[in-house]
This record gives C-alpha cells, sequence and structure tokens, in this order.
C-alpha cells in the first residue's frame, strides 16, 4: 500500500502577497466579526438591568449605572489589557460605594472615583499588576462573601417594600418590623423575579435550549415589569429624571484622612477585583480553541491602565466606579467573542438605551431590581469557594474576613484577613509533627509538616528512640527543610548505620538526596531507592501521572557484567531518560515500539547520546540488518520482555522499557557479544531480580497499600459484592501514554475497557483467529448492558504511523497482520467522494492527525457492524461516540452528533457545567 496521500483538489491554499517584498502590507481595515455583534448584544441585555440595580443598592442616582455601564464598555473595553474582559459597575463596589454616598455624598463620591482611577493609572505605570494577584484567594473570596451577604440583607428591605439602612446591624435589627408591615405588591413582584432567575436557566426540552439563551437578568424584570403593569400594582418604579440635571464630580470636601483611605480602599477593591477578573477570563477562553487563537492572554498592567482610566472618566461624568464584572464577561466569552469589539459595542448600546429608552426603563418596579441585586449578593456567597478554602485550611482567614467587612467594613476586613492569614502561614511553619512507632521490627519516625531548626530537639528526641542496629524508616512529608534539620538528620543517620543499622529516607520530594551511601544497606534519599539503585535512577517509583525522568550517570551505563558468553550493561532505564525511543514515539510496523521517551536513543556502548536515526518509519531497524539487531518491549504496567532468539555472530541489543512501576526483562539467546539491558549475564534466556527494575513493581505495590487502598478500600468492596456495573464501553488505543482514567475523570466500575494497538475494530468475519475485540463488545452490550461506546483516537499514534508507511509485499509479522484492520481508514482517508474528518477550528497538522481522525470514524463503522451492536442501536439502547485526544496539549475532542461533517469538537472547561 503507497504510504502517500493524495493532495485535495479543494484544500485551501495561502493567499499570495501582491505586495513589494520591501514595501509595507497593504492597511488592513478593522472589520467587525458577527459574533461579536451577537456577543455585544448578550451582555447588553444582561447590564442593562444590572447596571440599574446596583445604582439603586448604592444610592446613587440611577443614571449613573448606566454612565459607568457606557464608559466601561467604551474606554475600559479599547485601553484595557483584558480584551474579552467586561467592565462596568460591579457588586463587589456596592457597599463601599454606599457608605461613601452616606458619608461625603454623591459629588464628593465621584471625586474620590476619579483621585482612585488615577491612583490605578500610577500603579499600572509601575506595572505592578501581578503583584495584586498574591493576595490570597481565601481573602478575595471572603471579600465578596462579606459584600455578598450586606448586599442581600439591605437589598432585603426593598423587596420586603421597605427601606434599607446604612449598616448591617441596622438592617438586621430591623428586619422583624419590617416583616410584620410587608408591602403584599413589592414582595409578589420581588418573589416572581427570584422565581424567574431559579427556574429560567433550568428550562428543560430543545424549547427551553432555545429559550436559555435569553438572558435570565433580563427576563426576571422584564416579565415582572409587564406583569405589574398589566395588573396595574403601585410600587415605586425606576425614576430617571433629565441628563440635564445630572449632577457631575466637585472637588473633594471632608477629612484628609478619610479620603485617603476612601480613595485606597476603592482603588485596591477594583484593581483586585478586575484583576482577579482577567485572569479567570484567561482560563475561559483557554478552554475554547477556536477563541484562544484568535484572542491573545491578558496583559495585566494595560488592564489596570484601561480601569484607571475609565474611571477617572467615570468618576467625572458622574457614574459609579467601575471594574471588571465576571459576570458580564463570561456571557461574553460563552457568547463567542473574538475581539474587544464586543465589548466597545455593548457601550454603544447603553449609551443609545440611555438617551432612547427612557420611559421604557421607567416602567421597572424597583422591588424587581431589588431581587435580582440581592440574588446577586446571595451568589457571591459560593459554596464551591468555600469547599476549596476548606480543602486548603484556610477557611479560618475566610471567614474572619467575611465578618470582618460585613461588620466593620471592606478596608478593615480585608486587613484583618491579610493579618490572618500571616498568622495561619507562620503557624504552618512553625507547626511540625514527629511521632514513633514500630511495626514488626521497622521503626517507623513520621514527620509531619516543614522540618526547620526549631522543631530539631523534638525530631532527635524522636530519632533516638530508635534502638542501635535496627531497621529504621524516617517519612518525611514537608516541602521545606532547614540546613539545622539536615545535618541533625544526616548526621543521625551516619551514626545509626556505623553501629549496623539500616536507614530508609522516604518522602513525597522526588529528586532529593541526603548525603553519600554510607552502607551498604543505608537508603540516603528522600526517594526511597536502595544505594545500588540511587546510582542509577533518582525518580521516586509511581510518582502520580508523571513518567520518570531518570538521570543515570554514564558510569552506571558501563558496569561490567559476570562471566559468560554475554557482558551485561546496564542502559535501561525507566520512562524518557534511556528508554529506546524515536523523535516521535511511533510504533513500527516491524514490531519496534518506541514510546515516547524524553531523551534520546541508547545505542550500544554509548550512553545516552542522541540516535543517529530519525523518527517515523525512516527510523525502523531492519530485520534483516547483519549488525545492530534491536527490539524493543514496553507495556503500560506489568512485564516487559524483549527477546533476540536469532544465533549468530552479530551484536544484540535488548532493551525493556518502563513507565510507572513494572518489571522488565530482556533475555539474548546465542553467541553474541554486545549490550543486554535488562539481564545481567549468561547465555541463554534470564531474569536478574537484583535490578532496580525488579524492584519497582514490588515497592509500587507497597506504596498503593499504605496510601491509596485506605481510601478506595469501601468503594472496592461495594464492587465486589454488586459485580461491575459500568456505564460505557471505552475502546483506545495501548498506547502508554493515555490513561483512561485521568482523560474521563473515572473511578473503578465506571468504564469497561479494552486496548489494543491503533484502537481498531476488527469487522466481524475476519479477526483470522483473534475474537478478542468482538469479545469484550458482545459482553460489554449483552452480559453488562452499556449505555455507550466511545472509540478514542490519540495524536502521535505510532500503529497509524506504521500504517501510513507500511509497503506493499512485506514480511507479515503479527504486527502487520494486525494492522491490516486499519486499512479501510487509510483508504477511507484517500477516497476523494468522502469528506475527510477534522477538528472544529483548524485542520489536521500532518497526514498522522488526519489518519488518526479518520480512523476514528472508520472504526465506529465497523462496530455498527456487530450483531449485538447493531441490535442495541435499532432498540435505541446504545449510543456511540467518536473521542480524539491530543497528547501534547492535554485536550479532547468529540464527534459532533451530526456525522455528516465528521467535525471532532473541542470539549473545554466551560463545557463541563452543561
Amino acid at each position: 500500500m503507497s504510504a502517500c496521500v493524495p493532495t485535495r483538489a479543494d484544500e485551501p491554499r495561502r493567499e499570495e502577497h501582491s505586495h513589494e517584498p520591501h514595501s509595507p502590507p497593504p492597511a488592513r481595515r478593522p472589520r467587525l466579526a458577527g459574533a461579536d455583534v451577537s456577543a455585544s448584544i448578550a451582555v447588553f441585555l444582561i447590564a442593562l438591568p444590572l447596571s440599574l440595580g446596583i445604582a439603586l443598592a448604592t444610592g446613587a442616582p440611577l443614571q449613573a449605572g448606566l454612565v459607568a455601564a457606557a464608559v466601561g464598555g467604551l474606554v475600559a473595553g479599547r485601553l484595557g489589557g483584558a480584551p474579552l474582559q467586561v467592565s462596568g459597575p460591579a457588586a463587589g463596589l456596592t457597599v463601599v460605594t454606599a457608605e461613601l454616598i452616606h458619608q461625603y455624598g454623591w459629588r464628593t463620591t465621584c471625586a474620590i472615583t476619579v483621585l482612585a482611577g488615577i491612583a490605578q493609572l500610577g500603579l499600572g505605570l509601575l506595572r505592578v499588576a501581578r503583584t495584586a494577584l498574591a493576595v490570597s484567594p481565601a481573602i478575595v473570596h471572603g471579600m465578596l462573601a462579606g459584600i455578598g451577604v450586606t448586599i442581600a440583607v439591605a437589598q432585603l428591605h426593598i423587596v420586603l417594600g421597605g427601606v434599607p439602612h446604612s449598616s448591617v446591624l441596622d438592617n438586621l435589627r430591623e428586619l422583624p418590623a419590617q416583616l410584620a408591615r410587608v408591602h403584599p405588591a413589592a414582595l409578589a413582584v420581588s418573589v416572581l423575579t427570584l422565581a424567574l432567575l431559579v427556574l429560567w436557566p433550568r428550562l428543560p426540552g430543545r424549547a427551553g435550549k432555545l429559550l436559555r439563551k435569553v438572558p435570565t437578568p433580563l427576563v426576571a424584570v422584564a416579565v415582572a415589569t409587564t406583569t405589574a403593569s398589566l395588573m396595574g400594582l403601585s410600587l415605586p418604579k425606576v425614576d430617571l429624571p433629565s441628563w440635564s440635571s445630572h449632577a457631575l464630580a466637585a472637588l473633594p470636601d471632608g477629612p484628609v484622612l478619610g479620603l485617603v483611605a476612601a480613595v485606597l480602599t476603592i482603588t485596591l477593591v477594583c484593581s483586585v477585583q478586575s484583576l482577579l477578573g482577567a485572569v479567570a477570563v484567561d482560563k475561559l477562553v483557554a478552554g475554547r480553541p477556536e477563541q484562544s487563537a484568535q484572542v491573545g492572554r491578558s496583559d495585566l498592567d494595560r488592564e489596570l491602565l484601561g480601569q484607571g482610566a475609565a474611571n477617572v472618566v467615570s468618576g467625572a461624568l458622574g457614574g459609579l466606579p467601575i471594574a471588571g464584572v465576571a459576570v458580564r464577561s463570561s456571557a461574553n466569552v460563552h457568547a463567542g467573542a473574538v475581539s474587544r469589539n464586543s465589548t466597545m459595542l455593548h457601550g454603544v448600546l447603553v449609551v443609545i438605551a440611555a438617551l432612547l429608552m427612557v420611559p421604557i426603563l421607567e416602567l421597572i418596579p424597583l422591588a424587581s431590581l431589588a431581587a435580582l441585586v440581592m440574588a446577586v449578593g446571595i451568589q457571591m456567597v459560593s459554596l464551591h469557594h468555600i469547599r476549596t478554602v476548606t480543602r486548603h485550611r484556610e477557611v479560618l482567614v475566610y471567614a474572619v474576613t467575611t465578618l470582618a467587612v460585613v461588620f466593620f467594613g471592606v478596608l478593615e476586613g480585608v486587613t484583618l484577613g491579610i493579618a490572618m492569614a500571616v498568622g495561619v502561614a507562620l503557624h504552618r511553619l512553625t507547626r511540625t509533627r514527629i511521632t514513633h512507632d514500630e511495626t514488626e521490627g521497622v521503626h517507623h519516625v513520621h514527620v509531619r509538616g516543614q522540618l526547620t531548626f526549631l522543631a530539631v530537639p523534638r525530631l532527635s528526641r524522636t530519632l533516638h528512640l530508635v534502638p542501635q542496629g535496627a531497621d529504621a524508616v524516617v517519612e518525611l512529608d514537608g516541602s521545606f527543610m532547614d540546613h539545622a534539620a539536615y545535618e541533625s538528620l544526616q548526621d543521625w543517620q551516619n551514626t545509626h548505620t556505623v553501629h549496623g543499622g539500616t536507614v530508609e529516607l522516604v518522602g513525597r520530594r522526588s529528586g532529593v538526596r541526603i548525603g553519600e551511601p554510607t552502607g551498604p544497606a543505608g537508603l540516603q534519599a528522600l526517594t526511597g531507592v536502595a544505594p545500588e539503585e540511587s546510582a542509577d535512577c533518582r525518580c521516586h517509583p509511581w510518582t502520580p501521572w508523571r513518567n520518570h525522568q531518570c538521570e543515570i550517570p554514564e558510569a552506571a551505563l558501563l558496569r561490567d557484567g559476570q562471566p559468560g558468553d554475554t557482558q551485561g550493561t546496564e542502559a535501561a532505564g525507566t520512562g524518557g531518560g534511556a528508554a529506546p525511543s524515536d523523535a516521535d514515539g511511533a510504533l513500527h510496523a516491524d514490531g519496534t515500539d518506541s514510546t515516547g521517551g524524553h531523551g534520546g536513543t541508547r545505542e550500544p556502548g554509548k550512553a545516552g547520546e542522541p540516535s543517529p536515526r530519525g523518527g517515523g518509519a525512516d527510523a525502523l531497524a531492519r530485520p534483516d540488518a547483519p549488525e545492530d539487531n534491536t527490539a524493543y518491549a514496553s507495556e503500560g504496567t506489568g512485564t516487559g520482555a524483549a527477546t533476540d532468539t536469532d544465533a549468530g555472530p552479530r551484536a544484540g541489543t535488548a532493551a525493556a522499557t518502563s513507565t510507572g512501576a513494572r518489571t522488565g526483562a530482556a533475555a539474548d539467546t546465542g553467541t553474541n557479544t554486545g549490550t543486554s539491558a535488562g539481564t545481567g549475564t549468561g547465555t541463554g534466556t534470564g531474569t536478574d531480580t537484583s535490578r532496580p527494575s525488579a524492584r519497582q513493581l514490588a515497592r509500587g505495590i507497597s506504596a498503593f497499600q499504605r496510601n491509596t487502598a485506605p481510601l478506595v478500600r469501601g468503594e472496592l468492596a461495594r464492587l465486589a459484592r454488586e459485580g461491575q456495573q459500568p456505564s460505557q464501553l471505552f475502546l483506545t488505543c495501548a498506547d502508554s501514554r493515555l490513561v483512561t482514567s485521568m482523560i474521563t475523570s473515572s473511578g473503578p466500575g465506571d468504564l469497561f475497557v479494552v486496548r489494543n494497538v491503533g484502537n481498531l475494530v476488527p469487522l466481524p468475519g475476519r479477526e483470522s483467529g483473534d475474537d478478542s475485540v468482538a469479545a469484550a463488545i458482545e459482553y460489554a452490550v449483552d452480559v453488562l448492558e452499556v449505555r455507550s461506546i466511545t472509540v478514542c483516537g490519540h495524536s502521535g499514534c505510532g500503529a497509524m504511523q506504521a500504517l501510513l508507511a507500511s509497503e506493499p509485499g512485506a514480511a507479515q509479522t503479527p504486527l502487520r497482520r494486525w494492522l491490516r484492520h486499519g486499512e479501510p481508514s487509510l483508504e477511507r482517508m484517500s477516497a476523494e467522494d468522502r469528506p475527510w474528518a477534522r477538528l472544529a477550528g483548524r485542520a489536521p497538522a500532518d497526514a498522522v492527525e488526519q489518519l488518526c481522525l479518520t480512523n476514528v470514524v472508520q472504526q465506529l463503522e465497523h462496530l455498527r457492524s456487530h450483531e449485538s451492536v447493531a441490535r442495541a442501536l435499532r432498540a435505541g439502547e446504545l449510543e456511540l461516540h467518536g473521542m480524539y485526544f491530543h497528547v501534547g496539549e492535554a485536550q479532547a475532542y468529540l464527534l459532533t452528533e451530526g456525522h455528516e461533517d465528521r467535525v471532532f469538537d473541542h470539549v473545554g472547561v466551560a463545557d463541563l457545567s452543561a
């Protein structure tokens, strides 16, 4: 089969530049994308009611909210460094602004806003934006929660038909009296608004999906306004005076220290909220490749300058303080905006509404706006944030900040929160727990926390509880050890090993060593490796989610073997360093499996030198070559074996690679003189279990029994009682880089997994004696009754590379015979009358990626040919899904339901909420 892939006639070509080589490129007119227009409308419909509601909550003129929304869109949108962040009046500024208006009046508050904007400009010029991100998230979340509580309590009085007071304590004190004189009409409108805010995003069905595209705040306020008007309810409504009487900023009037504190408060809250919002927007955009390809990362210093300029303009025009708003920014991203044009256009729409829609806006009941703002305040107390700070043991910082903001104010609350965070950090640094126990004659010393000079006396006392000559294990569970603790631990270790004892130092910090070997049985590294092993590999067995990156000294690669016909040179490491690998990790058709190492290929006698052979099909070790016959074997977890069974006077190399924790064995049969990685010496087949790799599996299992088994024992016991009930069959490649449980966030009992080379599904009747895949499909569908089957391909698939590189008439090895089930995929890709499978937002990177995508589509068709699958599909009891995983980008793509276009759409973080 030819390895050539035909060029499609309809492929787009690069446009040729018509200008001269040294002439400037032709000027491009700025274009307004359709996505930006639709996104701006969605943001405008959210911003309009929220801006009025926030202005109402602060006690400012209602026009001030519209001014801030317009300026935030036009000025901050044009000058800011976060193109998709939408700025305007924010709920996080409500309490601060209300206090300033109550204390200094509206016009002085506008002047404070101008001064705060100037301060932001200065901070932006000093390029200190990143410093603001050093504030603990627990403090930020606590500040927002405190503000949210304050907003909700104040707006509750308006919801009930009353008037809020200036402080939280006053509002709480007057709440019983307010409940005694509830205004029924105001309460009815508020309840209707809240009900729509809760129920509208949860409308079911296809019709609900279409209706949910209309912004929820707009629906809630519009329905409440229409209902109040039709029923003729007598309620206070929005009052927008003539713009000619709109109050502008005046010179600040008040005590200097109070004004300085007010400016600092506005500056702090606006800056931190805007910068954190910009970072959050970057994360949202990163999860949507179609947008991230057109939108760069935020420039935080420029964003600070843009926010400062917006606050100067807003304050001067009589508007509220401005900051980045999470709700509007999220809506902007989800609506598909691709540039700052959407933010600016939303500002233009606000201006038009403020000038032309005044009669409509004046129909809105204040109770409806109050209910909307109260809901926003309640949402600011996020249960997700509470769980996060609890998990990171920062709930005390969160609680102190929240309560201080509620009862004392924002600036005071943030100050107390920072003080509490510093106190907690110092407490953690000085708190170290050291325990000692004995199990089956082995003394265990556990050190929990940071090991500093303050803990050295307790560490010394505990270590001396270990008798001389005993076996000891010291477990260090911390991220810091100072020099005093290091010397104390090393001195005790040296003394203990001199008296015949053994010491094993284990911990979570891979790659850290303490001293040199001091005894034949002493373990000197925090990684927990034996002395004969520590010279070879400095990685901890089964390091979670990481390949072993071994740093193997050259001397360790050239050890002498025992007398015999074969002199063994141990050259194989684990994972990347010594794993025989091509540049692209290809699986070759002659049996060579190079599974993506990070180092170069080591040839006999050349320790760590890059292989002169390239990657892909050209890097094959020819089976007929009289020299350098190399066989490699690798498996995900378990035992890998490589055997050279051809006898002859040639240099044979056998290597077993190891990823995770596994046992590698290599046998070299024949009268060969060369290198054997995995076999010590001897003629014939043998396994040297004294090598470090032979003990990695046992140590990995031991770590599982100690750390993981207690956490999963209950769930596995339940599965053992009830039997397996997986929800889906997951058919994917045997590539060791694909961790199905990690990619799908699944656990024990969730997936019935079938793995083979190339994620192939042989057609029924063509398995040639290999019915394993068909048997697994039949068992999963008929016995386990799975509800879905997923075929998952991946980038850089060695099977697809081998399929492209295969030559007609080549020797039929087991691998070649298996790969013939992928030939229909190659034919499908070469067919002119079939649309190519592709990724949403970009073309395939190369022919290999194109074949990987096409292969997923083709194997789904093979699945439908199986009788059990076809029967379940007809009954509506089964779904088929295609999936593509890009290893290098750690990104997943799902085949769209309408298979006509064969488009694999990106699955991003933003999609998880659905």
